[in-house]
């Protein structure tokens, strides 16, 4: 018996642990090489850990929720082994399917293996092109350009199953749905993978976040315990600190965005090729212009040394709710860049969020957050605040309601205006109230003369 121990190699600079979050193999499955073994938390960025040779999983370091030193033995795979896998473990349904299907040339090259996979499923429907697209429109999260293999000739004579009629049939292996159905899970209900195909890490996922389900109104159900592992587990771990360290308070302040709301209307039926524009690129844009005024309030706070750092650029964490939990990923230099680059840069790091491709260096150093549940937003909020940073920016829910307007010759009026209330939460160790209001009426003079976001 050669056995191989995989230790946990380092992955990320600074990094001395990592979170177990999910694993993939369990003692006696068989493994290939590059096959995947786990995936590990860190930083709130998840990372697959694979398989570096084949053999049988002797030992593995140890539950969903425990943490492992990096240098440390994650995985002992006995390299010489040719044992079949356990009953009723994932690696000998995927023996038990690809035994089940005619041998390929391509079962020693994974990209083509995979390649064929997916004809056979557009051989089984017609429409997958279609069904692949609106996967990636649903959950926006495959790529620009995704379209279905070629078809083989063997594959293009097997008959197609009867068509579901609640919509298109998911791409996934075969393997995936013999797991998927002996777990009794939808697979329409499954998040897929950036390429829009379902795999095994994306089962584990939905398991590992899935709340079992709906029940009828009124009925009861059973008490369910859930550990808090990995994106749940940092999120709480971060906002108990923030609070315990940092005395917050809140302002807030009513704008009217009628103009603002406007111009973005006027953009938007112009636009041509260029983004789509919310309301958030036009508000980022607001507090770029305003923030030199108020260096204290695009800040880090380290409260060990004592030391405040007043940063020159604006590199502004954008929080974003995940399937997983809420993620901050940051626009860079977001001073330094027009509306339309902002809302490329807003929906690509969202994106990236959402499917699982943001990397840590995205979800790290920011300077300042803005937090928005957009229609959801409720009359005001008080945002906690993404340390070591000094303040949180949090726009509400826009609404409509009658207001007294003044004209040029300084006659009232009643119109219905677009109101929208405006919370900042701050430090007070570093920030005073009185700068905190100064910055927001500040803003609130800005948004509401549009005109002048456009002048550089």
């Amino acid at each position: 018996m050669a056995k191989f121990t995989f230790n946990l190699p380092d992955i990320g600079e600074g990094i001395a642990e990592a979170e177990i979050v999910a694993w993939h193999v369990k003692p006696g499955d068989r493994v290939e090489e590059d096959q995947q073994l786990a995936d590990m938390m860190t930083d709130k960025a998840t990372v697959e850990m694979e398989s570096p040779v084949a053999g049988t999983v002797l030992e593995v370091a140890g539950e969903v929720g425990d943490i492992v030193a990096i240098g440390s033995m994650l995985v002992v795979i006995d390299t010489d082994s040719d044992a079949p896998p356990e009953p009723g473990t994932r690696a000998q349904v995927d023996a038990a399917t690809a035994a089940s299907e005619p041998p390929r040339a391509a079962d020693t090259a994974p990209a083509a293996a995979d390649a064929q996979v997916e004809a056979r499923l557009d051989a089984e429907n017609p429409d997958a092109g279609d069904a692949d697209a609106a996967i990636a429109a649903g959950n926006k999260a495959a790529p620009a350009g995704t379209s279905a293999s070629p078809v083989r000739p063997d594959a293009q004579a097997a008959p197609p199953p009867a068509e579901k009629a609640d919509g298109a049939r998911p791409l996934a292996s075969p393997a995936v749905r013999k797991r998927a159905a002996d777990l009794g899970i939808d697979l329409r209900e499954v998040r897929p993978a950036a390429d829009g195909r379902i795999r095994h890490a994306d089962l584990d996922q939905f398991l590992a976040y899935s709340s079992g389900g709906f029940a009828p109104a009124g009925a009861a159900r059973a008490d369910e315990q859930v550990k808090v592992i990995g994106l749940r587990k940092r999120i709480a771990q971060n906002m108990a600190a923030a609070k315990r360290a940092i005395p917050h308070f809140t302002y807030v302040e009513e704008i009217d965005v009628t103009e603002l709301e406007q111009l973005r209307a006027q953009l938007n039926a112009g636009r041509g090729e260029r983004p789509k524009l919310t309301l958030l690129p036009l508000l980022i844009t607001a507090v770029c212009k305003v923030l030199p005024a108020f260096p204290m309030i695009n800040a880090r706070y380290d409260d060990e040394a004592g030391i405040v750092t007043r940063h020159g650029s604006v590199h502004l964490g954008m929080a974003t709710q995940t399937g997983g939990g809420l993620m901050v990923p940051v626009i860079r230099d977001a001073q330094a860049r027009n509306i339309y680059q902002l809302a490329r840069e807003i929906a690509r790091l969202a994106d990236a969020a959402r499917n699982g491709s943001i990397t840590s260096e995205e979800l790290s150093g920011s300077t300042l957050t803005i937090t928005s549940l957009g229609p959801l937003g409720g009359v005001a909020t008080t945002p906690v605040i993404n340390r070591p940073e000094v303040a949180i920016i949090g726009p509400n829910r826009i609404v409509e309601r009658p207001m007294f307007v003044r004209d040029a010759a300084g006659i009232e009026r009643v119109e219905k205006r677009k109101l929208m209330n405006l919370s900042i939460s701050c430090d007070h160790r570093v920030v005073d109230g009185h700068d905190a209001a100064s910055f927001v009426q500040a803003l609130k003079k800005l948004i509401e003369t549009p005109a002048l976001l456009l002048v550089p």
